[in-house]
């Protein structure tokens, strides 16, 4: 989609949202009626970008980062502040490095944020994915949750700061990236190989973290410091085939079929680790009694099997206590008339931190039990979610910020279940935190998925939230006169 001129977008701002068929969902309550100038420009920019095809397999995240980087430049910010960077060999995976000088007095704290997103097929939407759409208090779109909404508020208040003359005790990076959803150009990793100067920190702020609500009231507040990691198997069954009208009993789609069933009923053994003793903790304080109980009876004893069994009947907590694995594709035979001669499978697994690849393909090797069915992973061990403990400075901030703005709830650290690009940093020796201010009931954004949304609401208290979060943790400054 082409992307909207500054101007025309602002103006835009005043006019009603059309009202085409009604999308699924009901209306979600607290939407501001009128908007700050702050919220109008914010609102702009998440616009602008929502409406520029960044999926990988079609899209162009260097448009996104061209048309971002156009008012950074408007805005004063030196042409060497302002980098487009990324790969030859895949000019649509460019990624925006913009930095806000301060005092020097520290180390940069580095903000991130994904420009790329999921694919979205027109034909599955009832409206356009790539027009951000708002109605009955949700904003609409692919990305709109995931991750563009944390991108338009830290290109925002990053073009704030430097309207109102403010100036960090340290320097502030912007990196907005592509391919943290998959393809072959992830801009973290190719960063961190190639442009590793532009993006060093003391430690970054990305997505992963955020707020939980319950009858649309917070119930606590998460600070992402650990995720798991993320690893695919392929189940691969070969046989000599033959003619379907002579059945044998050794069929490679039946062999795959025993061996799937044997994943689907197994349940790795429970793995705590400080960060989720820690979640768990923290949430047996807010959660109901049923649930609350068994937390603290599991951070008491992990090999507690009926606490366990309680808290894996909430989606929300099960594949936090745990390894997970799934099967997500298939693929067999060759011919309607014939047994098949291959039959595949990929097992998609998130590892719990304590463990590694190679122990769980032994694991998934021991449940099958079955020397006709190959079990092969991609990638050799890693340590992509290692939890690390949250820097006191954003805990603190974190906390304050909260109270003041969400009510005394917790705020609580956090293993994603799903993958971020802050392992990359993470294992390059920069702690990576998942804190936002954006606060959503368990599912309701559907990332990834049909009629992705997020809250007007909690935009807005996102961007307030990073705007005042960032100005704590970069250092008081002062107004440049």
């Amino acid at each position: 989609m082409t992307a909207r001129r500054i101007l025309t977008g602002v103006l835009l701002l005043a006019a009603p949202v059309a009202a085409d068929a009604q999308l699924p969902g009901t209306r979600a309550p607290g939407a501001p009626t009128t908007l700050t100038a702050e919220q109008q420009a914010a609102r702009a920019i998440y616009k602008e970008i929502v409406e520029i095809n960044t999926a990988d397999s079609v899209g162009s995240v260097t448009r996104a980062a061209q048309v971002v980087a156009a008012r950074f430049r408007a805005a004063g910010f030196p042409a060497a502040d302002v980098n487009i960077v990324g790969p030859a060999n895949a000019p649509a995976k460019h990624n925006l490095v913009v930095r806000l000088r301060g005092k020097t007095r520290g180390k940069p704290i580095l903000l991130l944020a994904h420009l790329d997103v999921v694919q979205a097929l027109r034909a599955d939407w009832p409206r356009d994915p790539f027009v951000l759409v708002e109605e009955d208090g949700w904003f609409y779109g692919r990305g709109v949750s995931d991750d563009k909404s944390m991108c338009a508020m830290f290109i925002a208040n990053l073009l704030r700061y430097k309207r109102e003359g403010w100036v960090p005790e340290r320097d502030l990076i912007l990196a907005l990236t592509a391919d943290e959803e998959g393809g072959n150009s992830n801009g973290v990793s190719w960063l961190i190989e190639n442009r590793r100067d532009l993006i060093d920190a003391e430690y970054a702020i990305n997505e992963g973290g955020g707020g939980t609500l319950q009858d649309d009231k917070p119930l606590f507040h998460s600070i992402q410091a650990a995720e798991k990691v993320y690893e695919d198997f392929t189940f691969t069954v070969k046989n000599t085939g033959g003619h379907s009208s002579v059945p044998r009993k050794d069929n490679a789609i039946y062999s795959l079929s025993q061996a799937l069933l044997k994943v689907q009923q197994y349940a790795f053994p429970v793995e705590l680790n400080a960060v989720t003793t820690a979640f768990f903790t923290q949430t047996a304080k807010v959660e109901m009694p049923s649930l609350a109980t068994a937390m603290r009876a599991l951070v008491a004893n992990p090999a507690d099997t009926a606490a366990a069994r309680v808290i894996s009947t909430d989606p929300r907590y099960a594949s936090m206590l745990r390894t997970t694995c799934v099967a997500t594709m298939l693929n067999g035979g060759h011919a309607p008339n014939a047994l098949p001669q291959t039959a595949k499978a990929n097992v998609n697994c998130r590892i719990a931190p304590s463990s590694k690849a190679s122990q769980v393909r032994a694991t998934l090797q021991r449940i099958v039990n079955d020397t006709a069915v190959a079990i092969v992973g991609e990638r050799p061990d890693r340590t992509d979610g290692a939890p690390a403990p949250i820097h006191p400075v954003l805990l603190k901030a974190t906390e304050s910020l909260t109270r003041q703005m969400f009510g005394d709830i917790p705020v609580i650290p956090t293993m994603s279940t799903g993958a971020t690009d802050g392992y990359r940093l993470r294992n390059a020796g920069i702690p990576t935190y998942g804190v936002s201010g954006i606060f959503s009931a368990p599912g309701e954004t559907n990332a990834h998925g049909r009629n992705e949304k997020l809250r007007v609401k909690s935009f807005y208290d996102g961007l307030a939230f990073l705007y005042e979060l960032v100005k704590q943790v970069a250092g008081p400054g002062q107004p440049v006169s």
